[in-house]
């Protein structure tokens, strides 16, 4: 045997290593992955914000008001709550509540200020033989008629106005009209607005702003009475009286 069949006899046989994947390759791969990661993670994060939305039904107070549950802005912001009632729409200003108070005849809905029960709104409903509001006469004959909801009650009704803080039962100090007109809705039918400063003759509060719209409907005399005193009037409360003052509708 001569020594080049023995090398060939004795060698061992060393496999090549695979062929590695370029750099190119690796970093195109590792790319291509992050983008699908990113990409769930992308559709799980929209998935998780519209069920959130769906969800989200703002809680709503017990009198209007929206709830502020966790401190978080979130429900009715306009100022006021939409109410319907016997005939009639009011938006009624959101931090006020419901009273059980009867200050006049025909009450049918009351509510007053969380912080001042001197501001308040009165709806009243009572039968007329009037087919519309006109029908009474102009609109000083009509407020002649209905002198009571200021405070000065007819004494042959047998009926007490306690409605104003600082009044004597049946009387006020002086009454000063401030603006009348008449206004129509859509459906054309007319109502008396009157917006009217009284005055006690304590002198409490400077007075009480009162606004007053009436109309006739369907055999029923509709009143709506917003009252606000003076100082509080000039402080904030004008906007919310005004707003459910304007607001007042009948069918």
């Amino acid at each position: 045997m001569n020594c080049t069949s023995k090398i060939a006899s004795s060698a061992r046989v060393v496999k090549a290593p695979a062929p590695r994947a370029s750099a190119r390759n690796v970093v195109a791969r590792a790319s291509a992955n992050q983008d699908q990661v990113s990409r769930r993670a992308s559709l799980g994060f929209l998935a998780g914000a519209a069920a959130l939305g769906l969800n989200a039904n703002p809680s709503l107070a017990a009198y209007g008001e929206a709830a502020n549950v966790f401190g978080s802005k979130s429900g009715n912001f306009t100022g006021f709550t939409p109410y319907e009632g016997d005939g009639y729409s009011v938006l009624i200003p959101a931090k006020w509540n419901p009273s059980k108070e009867k200050d006049f005849p025909g009450t049918d809905l009351r509510y007053e200020d969380n912080f001042d029960a001197v501001n308040n709104l009165i709806v009243t409903i009572n039968p007329t033989s009037k087919s519309k509001i006109t029908d009474f006469g102009g609109q000083d004959a009509f407020l002649n008629e209905i002198s009571y909801i200021l405070g000065n009650s007819a004494v042959a009704t047998g009926f007490e106005s306690k409605s104003e803080g600082g009044f004597k039962a049946n009387t006020i100090a002086a009454a000063s009209i401030l603006g009348t007109s008449v206004r129509k809705d859509k459906e054309g039918k007319e109502y008396y607005t009157y917006e009217i400063l009284t005055r006690t003759a304590d002198g409490d509060e400077g007075g009480r702003h009162q606004l007053i719209a009436a109309t006739v409907s369907k055999g029923n005399l509709y009143i709506i009475k917003i009252q606000a005193g003076d100082k509080r009037w000039f402080k904030g409360a004008k906007t919310e009286c005004l707003g459910a003052w304007e607001s007042f509708t009948v069918v």
